[in-house]
Protein backbone atom coordinates (compact mmCIF):
# COMPACT_ATOMS: atom_id res chain seq x y z
CA UNK A 1 0.00 0.00 0.00
CA UNK A 2 1.37 3.35 -0.83
CA UNK A 3 0.72 6.45 1.26
CA UNK A 4 2.78 8.43 -0.05
CA UNK A 5 0.99 12.22 -2.07
CA UNK A 6 2.44 13.83 -4.56
CA UNK A 7 3.31 17.73 -4.24
CA UNK A 8 0.78 18.39 -6.66
CA UNK A 9 -1.74 16.53 -4.37
CA UNK A 10 -0.74 18.17 -1.07
CA UNK A 11 -0.81 21.33 -2.84
CA UNK A 12 -3.87 21.40 -4.49
CA UNK A 13 -5.75 19.26 -1.80
CA UNK A 14 -4.37 19.77 1.93
CA UNK A 15 -6.47 22.51 4.24
CA UNK A 16 -2.78 23.72 5.08
CA UNK A 17 -2.24 25.29 1.56
CA UNK A 18 -5.54 27.02 1.09
CA UNK A 19 -4.69 30.58 1.95
CA UNK A 20 -1.52 29.56 -0.61
CA UNK A 21 -3.66 28.16 -3.29
CA UNK A 22 -6.61 31.31 -2.76
CA UNK A 23 -3.53 33.96 -3.14
CA UNK A 24 -1.44 31.97 -6.37
CA UNK A 25 -5.17 32.16 -8.27
CA UNK A 26 -5.58 35.80 -7.36
CA UNK A 27 -1.89 36.95 -8.83
CA UNK A 28 -3.10 34.39 -11.44
CA UNK A 29 -6.13 36.74 -12.57
CA UNK A 30 -4.02 39.59 -12.29
CA UNK A 31 -1.45 38.62 -14.90
CA UNK A 32 -4.31 37.34 -17.02
CA UNK A 33 -7.32 39.44 -16.74
CA UNK A 34 -7.25 40.27 -20.82
CA UNK A 35 -7.42 36.59 -21.36
CA UNK A 36 -10.75 36.66 -20.33
CA UNK A 37 -11.60 40.13 -20.46
CA UNK A 38 -9.99 40.97 -23.92
CA UNK A 39 -12.74 43.52 -25.42
CA UNK A 40 -11.14 45.41 -22.27
CA UNK A 41 -7.74 46.08 -22.95
CA UNK A 42 -7.64 49.62 -23.65
CA UNK A 43 -9.52 50.73 -20.74
CA UNK A 44 -9.20 48.75 -17.65
CA UNK A 45 -6.14 47.13 -16.18
CA UNK A 46 -6.24 44.10 -13.33
CA UNK A 47 -3.90 45.80 -10.79
CA UNK A 48 -3.94 43.74 -7.03
CA UNK A 49 -5.81 40.74 -5.39
CA UNK A 50 -5.82 41.13 -2.12
CA UNK A 51 -8.75 39.43 0.32
CA UNK A 52 -10.80 37.80 -2.32
CA UNK A 53 -11.35 41.58 -3.73
CA UNK A 54 -9.74 42.56 -7.10
CA UNK A 55 -9.00 45.98 -7.59
CA UNK A 56 -9.32 47.18 -11.43
CA UNK A 57 -7.84 50.63 -12.86
CA UNK A 58 -10.48 51.70 -15.28
CA UNK A 59 -9.56 54.31 -17.33
CA UNK A 60 -11.81 57.00 -16.32
CA UNK A 61 -15.06 57.50 -14.13
CA UNK A 62 -17.61 56.59 -17.12
CA UNK A 63 -16.04 53.19 -17.45
CA UNK A 64 -15.76 52.67 -13.81
CA UNK A 65 -19.41 53.43 -13.63
CA UNK A 66 -20.32 51.22 -16.74
CA UNK A 67 -18.11 48.54 -15.36
CA UNK A 68 -19.23 48.63 -11.96
CA UNK A 69 -22.73 47.68 -13.55
CA UNK A 70 -21.39 44.87 -14.72
CA UNK A 71 -19.52 43.60 -11.78
CA UNK A 72 -21.45 40.53 -10.73
CA UNK A 73 -21.27 39.22 -14.20
CA UNK A 74 -17.21 40.03 -14.32
CA UNK A 75 -17.18 38.04 -10.40
CA UNK A 76 -18.71 34.74 -12.33
CA UNK A 77 -16.71 35.05 -15.18
CA UNK A 78 -13.77 34.88 -13.29
CA UNK A 79 -14.54 32.81 -11.07
CA UNK A 80 -15.28 30.26 -13.74
CA UNK A 81 -11.91 30.90 -15.05
CA UNK A 82 -10.16 29.75 -12.29
CA UNK A 83 -12.47 27.09 -11.62
CA UNK A 84 -13.13 28.41 -8.34
CA UNK A 85 -14.65 31.56 -6.20
CA UNK A 86 -11.88 33.43 -5.56
CA UNK A 87 -12.90 36.61 -5.97
CA UNK A 88 -15.86 37.72 -3.95
CA UNK A 89 -15.94 41.53 -5.00
CA UNK A 90 -14.34 44.10 -6.98
CA UNK A 91 -13.33 47.27 -6.30
CA UNK A 92 -12.76 49.68 -9.20
CA UNK A 93 -10.21 52.25 -8.80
Amino acid sequence: MNNYKSFSDILNKEKTFEKFRTAVEGYTIVDEFHKVFPELKNVAVAKKFEGNILFIHAENSVWRSELNLHKEAMIAKINKFLGDKVIKNIKFI
